[in-house]
Protein backbone atom coordinates (compact mmCIF):
# COMPACT_ATOMS: atom_id res chain seq x y z
CA UNK A 1 0.00 0.00 0.00
CA UNK A 2 1.28 3.47 -0.87
CA UNK A 3 2.56 5.57 2.01
CA UNK A 4 0.70 8.88 2.49
CA UNK A 5 2.04 9.76 5.93
CA UNK A 6 3.49 13.21 6.62
CA UNK A 7 6.97 11.66 6.52
CA UNK A 8 6.43 9.90 3.20
CA UNK A 9 8.28 10.95 0.07
CA UNK A 10 4.92 11.57 -1.59
CA UNK A 11 3.79 14.22 0.93
CA UNK A 12 7.23 15.79 1.39
CA UNK A 13 7.66 16.20 -2.37
CA UNK A 14 4.12 17.54 -2.69
CA UNK A 15 4.74 20.14 0.04
CA UNK A 16 8.03 21.13 -1.56
CA UNK A 17 6.42 21.54 -4.98
CA UNK A 18 3.43 23.52 -3.66
CA UNK A 19 5.78 25.86 -1.81
CA UNK A 20 7.86 26.29 -4.95
CA UNK A 21 4.70 27.07 -6.92
CA UNK A 22 3.64 29.71 -4.38
CA UNK A 23 7.11 31.27 -4.34
CA UNK A 24 6.95 31.84 -8.10
CA UNK A 25 4.73 34.78 -7.16
CA UNK A 26 1.56 36.39 -8.38
CA UNK A 27 2.54 36.44 -12.05
CA UNK A 28 2.77 32.65 -12.23
CA UNK A 29 0.62 31.34 -15.11
CA UNK A 30 1.64 27.67 -15.06
CA UNK A 31 -1.75 26.03 -15.65
CA UNK A 32 -0.27 22.55 -16.19
CA UNK A 33 1.68 22.88 -12.95
CA UNK A 34 -1.46 23.82 -11.04
CA UNK A 35 -3.36 20.90 -12.53
CA UNK A 36 -0.61 18.43 -11.61
CA UNK A 37 -0.41 19.66 -8.03
CA UNK A 38 -4.20 19.70 -7.62
CA UNK A 39 -4.44 16.08 -8.80
CA UNK A 40 -1.65 15.04 -6.42
CA UNK A 41 -3.50 16.76 -3.56
CA UNK A 42 -6.65 14.94 -4.61
CA UNK A 43 -4.84 11.59 -4.57
CA UNK A 44 -3.54 12.27 -1.06
CA UNK A 45 -6.86 13.46 0.31
CA UNK A 46 -8.90 10.72 -1.34
CA UNK A 47 -6.70 8.13 0.38
CA UNK A 48 -6.44 9.80 3.80
CA UNK A 49 -9.67 11.73 4.50
CA UNK A 50 -12.24 8.98 4.93
CA UNK A 51 -15.40 11.16 4.83
CA UNK A 52 -14.09 12.78 1.65
CA UNK A 53 -13.28 9.40 0.13
CA UNK A 54 -16.88 8.26 0.68
CA UNK A 55 -18.14 11.53 -0.80
CA UNK A 56 -16.02 11.08 -3.92
CA UNK A 57 -16.96 7.43 -4.41
CA UNK A 58 -20.62 8.37 -4.17
CA UNK A 59 -20.01 10.69 -7.12
CA UNK A 60 -18.05 8.08 -9.05
CA UNK A 61 -14.81 10.08 -8.80
CA UNK A 62 -11.40 8.73 -7.84
CA UNK A 63 -7.78 9.72 -8.62
CA UNK A 64 -7.58 7.40 -11.61
CA UNK A 65 -10.76 8.83 -13.15
CA UNK A 66 -10.09 12.55 -12.68
CA UNK A 67 -7.75 14.28 -15.12
CA UNK A 68 -8.49 17.98 -14.59
CA UNK A 69 -8.66 20.07 -11.44
CA UNK A 70 -12.18 21.22 -12.42
CA UNK A 71 -13.42 17.64 -11.96
CA UNK A 72 -12.13 17.18 -8.42
CA UNK A 73 -15.21 16.85 -6.17
CA UNK A 74 -15.71 19.94 -4.02
CA UNK A 75 -16.73 19.05 -0.49
CA UNK A 76 -19.48 21.26 1.02
CA UNK A 77 -18.25 23.54 3.79
CA UNK A 78 -20.94 22.01 6.03
CA UNK A 79 -18.87 18.79 6.09
CA UNK A 80 -16.29 20.52 8.30
CA UNK A 81 -18.96 20.83 11.00
CA UNK A 82 -19.68 17.10 10.93
CA UNK A 83 -16.25 15.56 10.33
CA UNK A 84 -12.58 16.19 10.99
CA UNK A 85 -11.42 16.76 7.42
CA UNK A 86 -7.65 16.30 7.61
CA UNK A 87 -5.17 14.36 5.48
CA UNK A 88 -3.07 13.60 8.56
CA UNK A 89 -3.72 12.15 12.05
CA UNK A 90 -5.40 14.69 14.34
CA UNK A 91 -2.74 14.23 17.01
CA UNK A 92 -0.14 15.62 14.58
CA UNK A 93 -1.86 19.03 14.42
CA UNK A 94 0.18 22.12 15.27
CA UNK A 95 -2.84 24.44 15.16
CA UNK A 96 -6.41 23.73 16.28
CA UNK A 97 -9.26 26.18 15.99
CA UNK A 98 -12.82 26.58 14.82
CA UNK A 99 -14.65 28.19 11.94
CA UNK A 100 -16.59 31.37 12.73
CA UNK A 101 -19.93 29.60 13.10
CA UNK A 102 -21.75 32.22 11.05
CA UNK A 103 -24.68 30.02 10.10
CA UNK A 104 -24.76 27.96 13.32
CA UNK A 105 -22.77 29.34 16.30
CA UNK A 106 -23.35 26.10 18.25
CA UNK A 107 -22.01 23.87 15.48
CA UNK A 108 -18.64 25.19 14.37
CA UNK A 109 -16.25 23.46 12.03
CA UNK A 110 -13.04 22.00 13.44
CA UNK A 111 -9.89 23.14 11.66
CA UNK A 112 -6.54 21.38 12.18
CA UNK A 113 -3.20 22.31 10.60
CA UNK A 114 -0.07 20.17 10.56
CA UNK A 115 3.39 21.83 10.81
CA UNK A 116 4.23 21.61 7.09
CA UNK A 117 0.74 22.83 6.26
CA UNK A 118 1.26 25.86 8.50
CA UNK A 119 4.47 26.63 6.61
CA UNK A 120 2.58 26.61 3.31
CA UNK A 121 -0.20 28.82 4.71
CA UNK A 122 2.21 31.37 6.17
CA UNK A 123 4.17 31.56 2.91
CA UNK A 124 1.08 32.05 0.77
CA UNK A 125 -0.77 34.49 3.00
CA UNK A 126 2.43 36.35 3.86
CA UNK A 127 3.04 37.00 0.17
CA UNK A 128 -0.56 38.17 -0.31
CA UNK A 129 -0.50 40.42 2.76
CA UNK A 130 2.69 42.05 1.49
CA UNK A 131 1.22 42.61 -1.99
CA UNK A 132 -2.22 43.90 -1.01
CA UNK A 133 -1.90 45.45 2.47
CA UNK A 134 1.74 46.57 2.68
CA UNK A 135 2.91 47.04 -0.93
CA UNK A 136 4.59 50.36 -0.09
CA UNK A 137 6.10 49.77 3.37
CA UNK A 138 8.11 47.08 5.13
CA UNK A 139 6.56 47.50 8.57
CA UNK A 140 3.94 49.68 10.23
CA UNK A 141 2.68 50.37 13.70
CA UNK A 142 -0.17 47.89 13.85
CA UNK A 143 -3.25 47.72 16.06
CA UNK A 144 -5.15 44.44 16.02
CA UNK A 145 -8.82 44.59 16.97
CA UNK A 146 -8.76 40.96 18.08
CA UNK A 147 -7.53 39.12 21.19
CA UNK A 148 -4.10 37.51 21.11
CA UNK A 149 -3.79 33.75 20.48
CA UNK A 150 -2.90 33.38 24.16
CA UNK A 151 -6.39 34.57 25.04
CA UNK A 152 -8.23 33.01 22.07
CA UNK A 153 -6.20 30.02 20.82
CA UNK A 154 -9.28 28.58 19.10
CA UNK A 155 -9.94 31.70 17.02
CA UNK A 156 -8.44 31.37 13.55
CA UNK A 157 -8.40 35.13 12.98
CA UNK A 158 -6.32 35.65 16.13
CA UNK A 159 -3.86 32.93 15.08
CA UNK A 160 -3.49 34.32 11.58
CA UNK A 161 -3.10 37.94 12.67
CA UNK A 162 -0.36 37.00 15.10
CA UNK A 163 1.67 35.90 12.06
CA UNK A 164 0.83 39.19 10.31
CA UNK A 165 1.97 41.14 13.39
CA UNK A 166 5.30 39.35 13.49
CA UNK A 167 5.89 39.69 9.75
CA UNK A 168 4.79 43.30 9.19
CA UNK A 169 4.24 45.03 12.54
CA UNK A 170 6.64 47.42 14.23
CA UNK A 171 7.81 46.52 17.76
CA UNK A 172 5.21 48.83 19.35
CA UNK A 173 2.31 47.06 17.62
CA UNK A 174 -0.27 45.56 19.95
CA UNK A 175 -3.60 43.80 20.40
CA UNK A 176 -6.59 45.92 21.38
CA UNK A 177 -8.83 43.30 23.00
CA UNK A 178 -8.10 41.55 26.27
CA UNK A 179 -10.28 39.58 28.68
CA UNK A 180 -11.98 42.78 29.84
CA UNK A 181 -12.83 43.93 26.34
CA UNK A 182 -11.54 46.60 23.98
CA UNK A 183 -8.81 48.79 25.47
CA UNK A 184 -10.61 51.93 24.36
CA UNK A 185 -8.38 54.33 26.28
CA UNK A 186 -5.29 53.00 24.52
CA UNK A 187 -6.96 52.97 21.10
CA UNK A 188 -8.13 56.57 21.36
CA UNK A 189 -4.72 57.67 22.67
CA UNK A 190 -2.96 55.83 19.84
CA UNK A 191 -5.15 57.44 17.20
CA UNK A 192 -4.55 60.89 18.67
CA UNK A 193 -0.82 60.21 18.88
CA UNK A 194 -0.79 59.26 15.19
CA UNK A 195 -2.50 62.58 14.42
CA UNK A 196 0.21 64.46 16.32
CA UNK A 197 3.24 62.57 15.01
CA UNK A 198 2.11 62.08 11.42
CA UNK A 199 3.21 58.43 11.53
CA UNK A 200 0.83 56.24 9.47
CA UNK A 201 -0.76 53.29 11.26
CA UNK A 202 -2.73 50.23 10.25
CA UNK A 203 -5.73 48.85 12.12
CA UNK A 204 -6.71 45.25 11.41
CA UNK A 205 -9.75 43.38 12.67
CA UNK A 206 -13.24 42.17 11.93
CA UNK A 207 -15.50 44.36 9.85
CA UNK A 208 -18.00 44.31 12.70
CA UNK A 209 -15.42 45.72 15.10
CA UNK A 210 -14.78 48.68 12.82
CA UNK A 211 -18.51 49.27 12.37
CA UNK A 212 -19.15 49.28 16.12
CA UNK A 213 -16.23 51.62 16.74
CA UNK A 214 -17.06 54.08 13.97
CA UNK A 215 -20.74 54.19 14.91
CA UNK A 216 -19.80 54.89 18.53
CA UNK A 217 -17.54 57.75 17.36
CA UNK A 218 -20.32 59.05 15.12
CA UNK A 219 -22.77 58.94 18.02
CA UNK A 220 -20.46 60.94 20.28
CA UNK A 221 -19.17 63.35 17.66
CA UNK A 222 -15.59 62.03 17.73
CA UNK A 223 -13.41 62.41 14.63
CA UNK A 224 -9.77 61.68 13.81
CA UNK A 225 -7.41 62.79 11.06
CA UNK A 226 -5.09 59.85 10.60
CA UNK A 227 -1.90 60.57 8.63
CA UNK A 228 -1.74 59.85 4.89
CA UNK A 229 -0.76 56.25 4.28
CA UNK A 230 -2.79 54.95 7.22
CA UNK A 231 -4.99 52.01 6.31
CA UNK A 232 -7.68 49.65 7.53
CA UNK A 233 -7.79 45.93 6.86
CA UNK A 234 -11.10 44.33 7.77
CA UNK A 235 -12.01 40.67 7.66
CA UNK A 236 -15.59 39.67 7.13
CA UNK A 237 -18.26 41.74 5.49
CA UNK A 238 -21.27 43.95 5.83
CA UNK A 239 -24.26 41.86 6.85
CA UNK A 240 -26.95 43.35 9.08
CA UNK A 241 -26.16 41.12 12.07
CA UNK A 242 -23.93 43.85 13.50
CA UNK A 243 -26.09 46.80 12.53
CA UNK A 244 -27.07 47.95 9.09
CA UNK A 245 -24.02 49.19 7.23
CA UNK A 246 -23.57 48.73 3.53
CA UNK A 247 -20.16 48.50 1.97
CA UNK A 248 -20.51 52.04 0.64
CA UNK A 249 -21.48 53.35 4.09
CA UNK A 250 -18.47 51.59 5.61
CA UNK A 251 -16.08 53.49 3.32
CA UNK A 252 -17.89 56.79 3.89
CA UNK A 253 -17.55 56.34 7.65
CA UNK A 254 -13.88 55.42 7.40
CA UNK A 255 -13.25 58.66 5.48
CA UNK A 256 -15.41 60.86 7.70
CA UNK A 257 -14.36 59.47 11.09
CA UNK A 258 -10.78 58.29 10.51
CA UNK A 259 -9.88 60.13 7.29
CA UNK A 260 -8.91 56.90 5.62
CA UNK A 261 -10.02 56.87 1.99
CA UNK A 262 -11.70 53.89 0.34
CA UNK A 263 -8.59 52.84 -1.57
CA UNK A 264 -6.77 52.41 1.76
CA UNK A 265 -9.50 50.10 3.10
CA UNK A 266 -8.66 46.49 2.23
CA UNK A 267 -11.26 43.82 2.90
CA UNK A 268 -10.10 40.22 3.14
CA UNK A 269 -12.08 37.00 2.92
CA UNK A 270 -10.65 34.35 5.22
CA UNK A 271 -12.35 31.00 5.81
CA UNK A 272 -11.25 28.21 8.08
CA UNK A 273 -12.19 25.63 5.45
CA UNK A 274 -9.86 27.25 2.87
CA UNK A 275 -6.25 28.07 3.71
CA UNK A 276 -5.63 31.01 1.36
CA UNK A 277 -6.96 34.48 2.18
CA UNK A 278 -8.55 36.52 -0.62
CA UNK A 279 -7.63 40.23 -0.52
CA UNK A 280 -9.12 43.26 -2.22
CA UNK A 281 -6.93 44.74 -4.95
CA UNK A 282 -7.71 48.41 -4.23
CA UNK A 283 -4.60 49.61 -2.38
CA UNK A 284 -2.14 47.97 -4.76
CA UNK A 285 -4.07 49.26 -7.77
CA UNK A 286 -4.27 52.78 -6.32
CA UNK A 287 -0.52 52.93 -5.76
CA UNK A 288 0.00 51.71 -9.33
CA UNK A 289 -2.25 54.50 -10.65
CA UNK A 290 -5.07 52.21 -11.72
CA UNK A 291 -8.75 53.22 -11.27
CA UNK A 292 -10.77 51.89 -8.36
CA UNK A 293 -12.41 48.57 -9.32
CA UNK A 294 -12.71 46.54 -6.13
CA UNK A 295 -12.46 42.75 -6.37
CA UNK A 296 -11.10 39.80 -4.42
CA UNK A 297 -7.90 38.65 -6.15
CA UNK A 298 -7.55 34.96 -7.02
CA UNK A 299 -3.84 34.10 -6.53
CA UNK A 300 -2.11 31.61 -8.90
CA UNK A 301 -2.19 28.69 -6.45
CA UNK A 302 -5.99 28.90 -6.22
CA UNK A 303 -8.92 28.81 -8.58
CA UNK A 304 -12.42 30.15 -7.92
CA UNK A 305 -15.54 29.16 -9.81
CA UNK A 306 -19.13 30.30 -9.44
CA UNK A 307 -21.76 27.55 -9.71
CA UNK A 308 -25.53 27.49 -9.90
CA UNK A 309 -27.23 27.14 -6.52
CA UNK A 310 -29.40 24.26 -7.73
CA UNK A 311 -27.37 22.36 -10.33
CA UNK A 312 -23.89 23.24 -9.00
CA UNK A 313 -22.82 23.70 -12.62
CA UNK A 314 -20.62 26.70 -13.57
CA UNK A 315 -22.44 29.90 -14.48
CA UNK A 316 -21.27 32.58 -16.96
CA UNK A 317 -18.86 35.22 -15.63
CA UNK A 318 -20.79 38.03 -14.00
CA UNK A 319 -23.77 35.86 -13.04
CA UNK A 320 -24.32 35.21 -9.32
CA UNK A 321 -23.95 31.78 -7.77
CA UNK A 322 -22.17 29.82 -5.06
CA UNK A 323 -18.41 30.33 -4.72
CA UNK A 324 -16.26 27.21 -5.08
CA UNK A 325 -12.56 27.41 -4.24
CA UNK A 326 -9.68 25.14 -5.26
CA UNK A 327 -6.65 25.79 -3.06
CA UNK A 328 -3.30 23.98 -3.29
CA UNK A 329 -2.32 25.33 0.12
CA UNK A 330 -5.25 23.36 1.54
CA UNK A 331 -3.12 20.21 1.26
CA UNK A 332 -3.81 19.37 4.90
CA UNK A 333 -7.58 19.19 4.36
CA UNK A 334 -9.23 19.08 0.92
CA UNK A 335 -8.17 20.97 -2.19
CA UNK A 336 -11.73 21.69 -3.41
CA UNK A 337 -14.32 23.35 -1.15
CA UNK A 338 -17.89 24.26 -2.06
CA UNK A 339 -18.95 27.25 0.07
CA UNK A 340 -22.40 28.69 0.71
CA UNK A 341 -21.12 32.20 -0.06
CA UNK A 342 -22.84 33.80 -3.03
CA UNK A 343 -20.81 35.90 -5.41
CA UNK A 344 -19.86 36.54 -9.02
CA UNK A 345 -16.69 36.68 -11.11
CA UNK A 346 -15.27 40.04 -12.21
CA UNK A 347 -12.38 40.92 -14.54
CA UNK A 348 -10.18 41.37 -11.46
CA UNK A 349 -11.27 38.32 -9.46
CA UNK A 350 -14.58 37.82 -7.67
CA UNK A 351 -17.00 39.67 -5.42
CA UNK A 352 -19.26 38.49 -2.62
CA UNK A 353 -22.99 39.16 -2.49
CA UNK A 354 -24.10 37.28 0.61
CA UNK A 355 -24.62 33.84 2.09
CA UNK A 356 -27.09 31.27 0.85
CA UNK A 357 -29.77 30.12 3.29
CA UNK A 358 -30.53 26.57 2.28
CA UNK A 359 -33.54 26.33 4.58
CA UNK A 360 -35.43 29.20 2.96
CA UNK A 361 -33.62 28.94 -0.39
CA UNK A 362 -32.80 32.63 -0.50
CA UNK A 363 -30.05 35.12 0.21
CA UNK A 364 -29.57 36.64 3.63
CA UNK A 365 -29.36 40.04 1.98
CA UNK A 366 -32.26 42.16 0.79
CA UNK A 367 -30.91 42.94 -2.66
CA UNK A 368 -28.63 40.76 -4.75
CA UNK A 369 -27.03 43.84 -6.32
CA UNK A 370 -25.59 45.06 -3.01
CA UNK A 371 -22.16 43.57 -2.36
CA UNK A 372 -21.98 42.10 1.12
CA UNK A 373 -19.77 39.51 2.75
CA UNK A 374 -19.88 36.92 5.51
CA UNK A 375 -19.75 38.04 9.08
CA UNK A 376 -16.76 37.13 11.23
CA UNK A 377 -17.21 37.82 14.92
CA UNK A 378 -17.68 35.52 17.87
CA UNK A 379 -20.50 36.40 20.31
CA UNK A 380 -18.09 37.01 23.20
CA UNK A 381 -15.95 39.44 21.17
CA UNK A 382 -19.11 41.20 20.00
CA UNK A 383 -20.28 41.56 23.62
CA UNK A 384 -16.91 42.90 24.79
CA UNK A 385 -16.79 45.45 21.98
CA UNK A 386 -20.31 46.74 22.59
CA UNK A 387 -19.66 47.12 26.31
CA UNK A 388 -16.34 48.87 25.79
CA UNK A 389 -17.64 51.45 23.32
CA UNK A 390 -20.26 53.08 25.53
CA UNK A 391 -18.01 55.97 26.59
CA UNK A 392 -16.06 56.95 23.47
CA UNK A 393 -16.89 60.66 23.76
CA UNK A 394 -16.11 60.96 27.47
CA UNK A 395 -12.80 59.14 27.14
CA UNK A 396 -11.85 61.18 24.08
CA UNK A 397 -12.50 64.45 25.95
CA UNK A 398 -10.54 63.21 28.98
CA UNK A 399 -7.51 62.24 26.86
CA UNK A 400 -7.70 65.58 25.01
CA UNK A 401 -7.64 67.53 28.29
CA UNK A 402 -4.75 65.44 29.58
CA UNK A 403 -2.72 66.05 26.43
CA UNK A 404 -3.47 69.76 26.49
CA UNK A 405 -2.19 69.99 30.07
CA UNK A 406 1.21 68.52 29.26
Amino acid sequence: MKDYSLESDFVRELDRDILSYVEKGLENRDEDGFNDLALRCFELQFNTVEPYRRFCLDKGRSPGKVERWEDIPAVPSMAFKKFVMTSFPAERAEQRYFTSGTTDPLNKGKILRDPAGVTLINAANGLLTREYVFPDVDRMRMFLMVPSPDIAPGMGMAVGLDVVRRMFGSPDSRYLIDRRGLDLTFLLSALMEAERTGEPIVIIGSTAGFVYFMKACERDGVRFRLPPGSRLCDGGGYLAQFGECSREEFYLKSAEILQVDEHHCVNVLGMGEVSTNFFDNVLKDHLAGRPLARAKVVPPWTRTRVVDVETLEPVPDGDPGLLRHYDLVNRGMVVAVQTDNVGFMTPGGFEIIGRWKKTSWELETEAIKQAHGPRFMTPIIEFLLKRSLKKVGKLHDKITRTNAGR
